[in-house]
């Protein structure tokens, strides 16, 4: 327990000077009565005379309780950390068939990536997230929402073959996500791109979408997941079991990634590109992203308290009462 206003317990350093008051017998101007014989009143202690030498502390508790209340006693709640400036973030995941390629061994590529966006959400305070998945096309999995328990739900049910997963629609997926923050007014508004392709679909082209986001403020970090040699890509077949896939010569296809084109999205819209050739690049990458992004802000850390000052007052207030009470009832005295 804290004092929000201390400076008022000083006055507790007054009360021995009220309690030797108390503790007189009389004043010298109290009035007297002339008795011819005083044996009859000699002073006897029974439990009236005890309570009437007790009463006049109670007033003197109830001064130093109302002096403790005075000063705000309260009790610290939590201590919550608020943003002086919002970041909205949407989380762009492909899930294209590619993304099951499984050079992130003994996972793929999605398992991964989805893996490390739990950690990402898990490590987020205060900042609005949203998550779009693309592969032929882009939706909103979830909009813009400080609720991360229901976000990291909405993440669990991402699965590849959700849409069609032949192509990838990268200026849909940065289109989409630039829809989600237009509207937003946060001082920084961010797009986390995840993919391990080229475009090769959709309606708005990936350099469009970009200078388009970066025209309302909203910056892309781009990463290209996968290694540099590519890697195969498998395909679940109902009869012949687990195959990969070819080309029309025959040869294994291996992905491929145009990092070139990655790199100018994320330039022309201000921000950065990566490259995450193992599941702790990738790791590591978000964490770079989260710290460059909260570099540019300041925090501000707010303490809740809980007041205190009624578990003093109503003693208080009750002593007086008993105190009045008293004085006016059972221990009544002659003036």
């Amino acid at each position: 327990m804290e004092f929000a206003s201390p400076w008022w317990l000083v006055l507790l350093v007054g009360l021995p000077f009220v309690a030797r008051r108390l503790r007189r017998p009389g004043r010298p101007d109290a009035g007297a009565m002339l008795y011819p014989e005083v044996w009859a009143l000699r002073w006897r202690r029974t439990v009236r005379t005890a309570a009437a030498r007790v009463l006049p502390w109670l007033s003197m508790l109830a001064l130093a309780l109302l002096i403790v209340a005075l000063a705000r006693p309260r009790r610290l709640q939590d201590v919550v950390t608020v943003s002086s400036e919002g970041i909205d973030i949407v989380l762009a995941l492909d899930i294209s068939g590619s993304m099951q390629a499984e050079d992130f061994q003994p996972r793929n590529r999605f398992t991964v990536a989805r893996e490390v966006l739990q950690r990402f959400i898990e490590g987020t305070e205060g900042d609005r997230l949203a998550l779009v998945v693309f592969a032929a096309k882009a939706f909103t999995q979830c909009p813009l929402t400080l609720d991360y328990r229901m976000l990291e739900q909405l993440l669990d049910q991402v699965e590849i073959g959700m849409v069609d997963e032949t192509a990838t629609a990268i200026g849909m997926a940065i289109a989409t996500g630039a829809a989600r923050l237009e509207t937003s007014d946060a001082a920084s508004r961010i797009i986390i791109l995840l993919t391990d392709g080229m475009n090769n679909a959709g309606a708005i082209d990936p350099m469009t979408a970009a200078k388009a986001a970066g025209a309302i403020g909203v910056k892309i970090y781009a990463v290209g997941v996968g290694s540099e040699e590519g890697a195969l890509v498998p395909i679940d077949d109902p009869v012949f079991g687990r195959t990969y896939a070819r080309n029309p010569d025959g040869s294994y296809q291996r992905t491929e990634m145009d990092e070139e084109a990655l790199r100018k999205i994320a330039e022309v819209s201000g921000g950065k590109y990566f490259r995450a050739a193992d599941p702790d690049a990738l790791r590591a990458i978000y964490e770079e992203i989260r710290q460059l992004e909260k570099s540019r802000f300041e925090t501000t850390e707010y303490r809740r308290y809980r007041e205190m000052a009624a578990v003093f007052l109503w003693p208080a207030a009750l002593l007086l009462a008993l105190q009045v009470l008293l004085s006016c009832t059972w221990l009544r005295k002659v003036p």
